[in-house]
């Protein structure tokens, strides 16, 4: 057959899988079925290739060319246009054909001639009858209607990120944008954005059905549920009780749904007919190894055809589209809107750089919709350095899976790094210091004022360490099993149910994970993030730091926490590992077999196995292996390999199928041969038969069953090693560098605030006019102040200002581990603006005031002529405790209840007669100024 015959031949089978019925000109037979696609169709312009039917009305054509010409199909375009044009034999009708294709065997374009501005695209399979019915039964197409018809977004309930977010998403679906980029700090609402955008597209769009794509189940849940709590804002019902959103457990989408919720997991699995490992819907694809890895194509499948979606919304689209999954995405016809708080310049090149929105994480603090956050680091001596275990010590060894024990000495010296810690080797010492440091900070430099320990995040490096992590914590601070609880997919308890206890309830106020929650998951009472665990994904770690920086209301803090006497301000990043410092990249490789065990890798290997997939996988567990052996198992596997190190063995295998590799050593065959060749010349046999040679002799080694069975044999030796004799101790506790530049700088935000607004807030003309205006300040200026310097973007509350001062003048500022009151913004202005004086003390203002009080009633008795009487000194306390938080006293006051239950004004008129007014004015000045 000639290229053309095989291209018609593959075309008229992708038109049969849609529902068409395929005819030549002298078979014509437009009752055989709603869709006939006819063969030859003449015209005034010449038989067109193909002309579409639907209910024996001509719609469409499609201008055929071989596969050779797929890569130039946009040049027949014009060739397409004439035939919709031209006058079909027979056709009453003279309109233009509104649907144009043009095909190979391998590719197809689409055009719809009724758009505005039509424009051709890429799609993957045909279009089934009934779609191109339903098309020509509707007034205006899609892509019209996104131009047209939208009206005006009502920004009601949205923020300003939000109104940017949509707004900028529909003016790039009216421009007929096929990918576009969200990208919203975390916490500032990005699915309620994303609802309310699919909101629009159905109601005012006229979409079809709108996939919304996740990466594990987790996610699908909550996203579910924030459909079900959306409430549009121009109708009283909820999105569901307006449309039928399905979220997606089985191979079947129902025909009702406008919504579709679904992993990308199991519509890989629907559309490659590779069934799903339930347990894989659990797991991110993209940061933490799976479970699962399918390597079947994607096929058109008729139940599930391209047209099924008019849009895909690709939540956390940063991690989870490339490589494998991406099939999914080139399945489907539809625009494609991801969702991201930490886009990489791969997401940038896959949305075709059309960020449509941008709202950073420094925005939203700077907003109020996030908190920042200071980094805590803690450092000993094991993490950073390692130890050693003599020989003939008697120590724990103990199963990584079943955590069994037995108690033997150990055969050898054995040393370990800080990298191998709880992995090959567990020092419950160094994991006791941490949480110990940890302890002691939050309680008595992080958060001294509460009462209850915040709610906690740890992120552990494995299973078994989570585990080793709980029950030290558990006996730190001497708390039960409620205290502190494991949230991982492996968890005994509902992992979904503890989650929800850990966000809702009191307990557990620790909750340690390995990837469960590390990115996605809202927990906004978070106040404590702390890292067992080093990160090497840039934007993995951004997600596993999000955890922290939902902002959360000072009422719903406090359900959670009770001493909590504010919102949430800010959260704190317990470094315990080095992760702040630590090198990232910029994304994580992908492990294309994951789910396939080493030995069985090898085995296909040496069976003949050498397709890409096989051969990346088994390098890059060759390569983390060797990381993880120990000298004696890398000599072992090197003396069986022959002498090449097991490293080794991993990179010949990647070497082995670069491309570039591949075309010098065909060049250099062809050129053995006597035949010149260019890279571009080289035909595609001679490039296989490079690649085979090339693999093939990577993959030798591997034909020897010794080998095989050694690095087997080296990858189950998993028994790690409890070492309970070197113990360890902290070298380093304290904030990092750049939470103390951070102090610093809300320190020069807080002294310029002063400075530039002296003139028009009444507490701080106070303070700056001279001499001092004593009796001028009250409560409700200094309220008005604080509420000024607490909203976004200072967000300068009187806690987080002492803080401040505590890490960059310690040794000035006294009373740091106390309850703020709102008053103490006094002394944070005074020492501030150096009105007592260089070396002057950061005190707590009631204890300012304790010690003027003192001073002024020594000076009273010395210079009066009697002194104050023991019941006049009890109601001069309670007058100074009450200016010690009002900041003032007067007549009034004497109706609040401390001041009232002793009798109130009438008897502390009684008490002192005519000289009350005189002592109050006087107190005033005297312990306030």
């Amino acid at each position: 057959m000639t290229p053309e015959t095989k291209a018609r031949q593959r075309i008229d089978d992708k038109l049969e899988q849609a529902g068409w019925v395929v005819q030549d000109m002298r078979q014509l037979n437009l009752a055989a079925s709603q869709g006939v696609a006819v063969r030859e169709h003449p015209t005034d312009t010449g038989p067109a290739d193909y002309v579409l039917f639907v209910d024996r009305v001509a719609c469409g054509v499609i201008e055929a060319k071989k596969d050779t010409a797929g890569a130039n199909l946009t040049v027949a375009e014009a060739q397409t246009a004439r035939y919709a044009t031209a006058v079909l034999k027979w056709r009453k009708d003279t309109a233009p054909l509104p649907f144009l294709f043009e095909a190979t065997g391998e590719i197809i374009r689409f055009t719809d001639g009724r758009d505005p501005a039509p424009r051709s695209r890429e799609i993957f399979h045909f279009f089934k009858p009934d779609t191109l019915a339903d098309w020509l039964a509707q007034p205006t197409t899609l892509r019209r209607r996104l131009a047209e018809h939208m009206p005006a977004l009502l920004e009601r309930n949205l923020r300003n990120c939000q109104v940017s977010a949509v707004t900028g998403l529909e003016k790039s679906l009216a421009l007929n944008k096929p990918r576009a980029l969200v990208h919203m700090a975390t916490g500032a609402g990005k699915t309620f954005t994303a609802i309310t955008a699919i909101y629009r597209l159905l109601k005012y769009g006229g979409a079809k059905r709108i996939l919304f794509l996740v990466d594990t189940r987790n996610l699908g849940k909550q996203a579910h549920q924030e459909f079900m709590a959306y409430t549009p804002p121009d109708d009283g019902r909820t999105f569901t009780e307006l449309y039928n959103v399905q979220r997606l457990s089985s191979p079947t989408i129902d025909q009702g749904a406008k919504v579709c919720i679904s992993t990308i997991q199991r519509m890989y699995s629907i559309l490659s007919g590779e069934p799903i490992d339930e347990s894989a819907e659990d797991v991110s694809l993209a940061e933490v190894r799976q479970t699962a890895q399918q390597n079947k194509v994607v096929r058109y499948n008729p139940a599930v055809p391209v047209e099924s979606f008019d849009f895909i919304v690709i939540d956390e689209c940063h991690r989870s589209i490339y490589n494998t999954w991406k099939q999914v995405l080139d399945y489907f016809d539809a625009s494609l809107i991801g969702l991201t708080a930490t886009p990489d310049k791969r997401t940038f090149g896959f949305f075709n750089e059309n960020i449509v929105a941008e709202y950073t994480y420094e925005q939203s603090v700077a907003d109020g919709v996030n908190v920042g956050y200071d980094v805590y680091e803690i450092a000993t001596e094991i993490t950073q350095k390692g130890a050693e275990l003599k020989a003939r010590e008697w120590v724990d060894h103990r199963d990584r899976q079943t955590r069994k024990k037995r108690w033997s000495e150990t055969e050898e010296d054995t040393a370990y790094t800080g990298r191998e810690l709880d992995r090959s080797v567990v020092n419950v010492s160094q994991i006791r210091q941490v949480i110990q440091a940890m302890k002691t900070a939050v309680e008595t430099q992080i958060f001294p004022t509460r009462q209850e320990t915040p709610k906690t995040l740890i992120f552990a490096k494995t299973d078994s360490h989570a585990d080793d992590i709980i029950q030290i914590v558990r006996e730190v601070y001497g708390q039960g099993n409620a205290f502190c609880k494991k949230v991982t997919y492996r968890a005994e308890e509902d992992a979904d149910s503890i989650l929800s206890s850990f966000r809702n309830d009191y307990h557990p106020r620790i909750a340690v994970t390995v990837d469960m929650i590390a990115t996605g998951t809202d927990v906004k009472p978070l106040e404590v993030l702390l890292f067992m665990r080093d990160v090497r994904s840039k934007g993995y770690y951004e997600q596993m730091k999000g955890r922290g920086v939902r902002s959360l209301d000072a009422d719903s803090l406090k359900r959670v926490s009770n001493s909590a006497d504010s919102a949430k301000t800010r959260f704190v990043l317990i470094d315990a590992v080095g992760v702040e410092k630590s090198l990232k990249t910029e994304s994580r490789p992908l492990e294309k077999k994951p789910g396939v065990p080493l030995k069985d890798l090898l085995q296909g290997v040496a069976m003949g196995h050498r397709d890409d997939d096989t051969v990346l996988s088994l390098a890059n567990r060759l390569v983390r292996l060797a990381k993880q052996l120990d000298d004696k198992a890398q000599t072992r596997i090197e003396k069986a390999s022959g002498g090449v190190p097991v490293a080794e063995l991993g990179k010949a295998l990647i070497v082995a199928i670069d491309p570039d590799a591949v075309v010098q050593t065909a060049l250099a065959t062809a050129k053995a041969q006597g035949i010149t060749r260019s890279e571009d010349s080289l035909l595609p046999e001679e490039l296989e038969a490079a690649r085979a040679q090339r693999v093939a002799t990577a993959c030798a080694p591997f034909d020897q069953p010794a080998l095989r069975d050694e690095i087997e044999n080296a990858r189950r030796e998993r028994e790690q090693i409890i070492d309970h004799i070197n113990l360890d101790q902290i070298t380093f506790s304290g904030f990092s560098e750049q939470a103390e530049a951070q102090a610093k700088s809300v320190i020069q935000t807080f002294a310029d605030y002063l400075r530039q607004h002296k003139d028009e807030i009444a507490a701080l003309g106070f303070f700056y006019q001279q001499p001092y205006q004593r009796r001028a300040l009250n409560f409700d200026m200094i309220e008005d102040l604080h509420e000024r310097l607490a909203r976004p973007p200072l967000m300068l509350t009187t806690e987080r200002l002492w803080s401040a001062y505590a890490r960059v003048q310690a040794h000035q500022v006294k009373g740091a581990d106390r309850k703020r009151q709102l008053t103490d913004l006094v002394s944070l202005v005074r020492f501030t603006l150096g009105l007592d004086g260089a070396g002057a003390e950061l005190r707590p203002f009631a204890d300012e005031v304790d010690k003027r009080f003192q001073a002024w009633i020594f000076r009273h008795n010395a210079q009066a002529p009697t002194a104050f009487t023991p019941e006049q000194m009890d109601w001069l306390r309670l007058m100074k405790d009450h200016i010690a938080s009002s900041c003032s006293i007067s007549r009034e006051d004497f109706d609040y209840a401390e001041l009232a239950n002793k009798g109130g004004l009438q008897r502390v008129w009684q008490v002192f007669s005519n000289e009350l007014d005189g002592l109050m004015d006087e107190m005033n000045r005297e312990l306030v100024a």
